[in-house]
């Protein structure tokens, strides 16, 4: 779809507010970006809840194509079935909902009831897709995999051999609780961690990972929301990446450690081990704080293990998926809409 149609793309308010970083926003900014450089008139409109979801979708005129991001699908499923008929709505699921342990009854039925009008599902991960599939909430023949692609960036040069980082929105989800509980397991000191995330979404949370973090004696910072430039300072100075999540449906700051040579030790839940692929990593079970400080400390006290999987995260650059992989496989799924 060299020359493509006009598309609406109904995404989360603040998509491109520096000040509300998520996997999903960059996702979706890209895909926006990617679909106007391959021709498409894309048209972003922003929705913060229900009301602003069924406006957009209203005021959509017949036959429009309309991609829609899942969290705004979640949050409006009537509105996508009162206009499923009309529009050629195309769900773009950034998770599986019902595969999280807190997922509620209605939040789930939601998901369910915004897949089921959909022409097409766009998912950024194979584990998604069969997750899906594997849920009765959508069948094969209509789900197109377009995972995440990298940019280029410099290799890293950290400052230390155990200068750890931790990105993510400070969430259950994401496993930030189970990271500390895994350092404090420790034998050694020799050791900084960097937790760089917003905290507004989960603000209890947040609050509890900030005064565990202040037991450590300031090896563990919490870095909060840095903008492009300071994040990607702390990549290139990090020796490893940390992703504990215990739901993840691919891992966005994965790609960005890989795309800069960055080793990862990440949980073996949802989309990690496929975005491991090509080495570089090791995986722990999810939920594990006694299994993820061994691999923390098989990584400071290895040498070896630390240069192969240095060599491995090298090598591995060359091999990863691009944002224009990502972006003609949701052309695609928009054209077969």
């Amino acid at each position: 779809m060299t020359s493509g149609p006009s598309v609406r793309f109904l995404v989360p308010e603040g998509v491109d507010d520096p000040r509300r970083v998520s996997g999903g926003n960059v996702y979706d900014r890209h895909i926006r970006d990617g679909l106007r450089a391959r021709g498409c008139a894309v048209t972003t409109q922003e929705a913060a809840a229900a009301a602003a979801a069924a406006s957009a979708l209203r005021g959509a005129p017949d036959g429009a194509l309309v991609l829609v991001d899942g969290l705004v699908g979640g949050w409006a499923p009537a509105a996508l079935e009162e206009h499923a008929s009309r529009l050629r709505l195309v769900l773009l699921a950034h998770m599986v909902v019902a595969a999280f342990p807190d997922a509620t009854d209605a939040a789930a039925d939601a998901e369910r009831r915004a897949l089921a009008v959909a022409r097409a599902v766009v998912v950024t991960s194979h584990w998604t897709a069969d997750e899906l599939a594997r849920r009765g909430l959508a069948d094969p023949s209509r789900i197109t995999v377009a995972v995440p692609g990298v940019d280029r960036a410099d290799a890293v040069t950290p400052l230390g051999e155990n200068d750890l980082l931790c990105v993510g929105v400070l969430a259950p989800h994401k496993g930030q609780d189970t990271l500390l509980d895994a350092l404090a397991r420790l034998p050694t000191a020799d050791w900084t961690c960097a937790v760089v995330g917003s905290g507004e979404s989960f603000p209890d949370f947040a609050a509890i990972i900030a005064d565990r973090a202040a037991a450590f004696d300031g090896r563990v910072r919490i870095a909060g929301v840095l903008d492009d430039d300071a994040l990607a300072e702390a990549y290139q100075r990090s020796a490893l990446l940390v992703a504990p999540s215990r739901v993840e449906s691919w891992g966005m700051a994965i790609g960005e450690a890989r795309a800069r040579g960055l080793p990862v030790i990440g949980a073996e839940t949802g989309g990690i081990p496929e975005a491991l692929t090509g080495g570089g990593g090791l995986v722990v079970p999810p939920d594990d704080p006694a299994a993820l400080a061994g691999a923390l400390e098989a990584w400071m006290s290895d040498p070896p293990l630390r240069a192969r999987l240095r060599h491995e995260a090298l090598t591995a650059r060359a091999t990863l998926p691009t944002w224009s992989d990502a972006v003609a496989r949701v052309a695609d799924a928009l054209e077969a809409a």
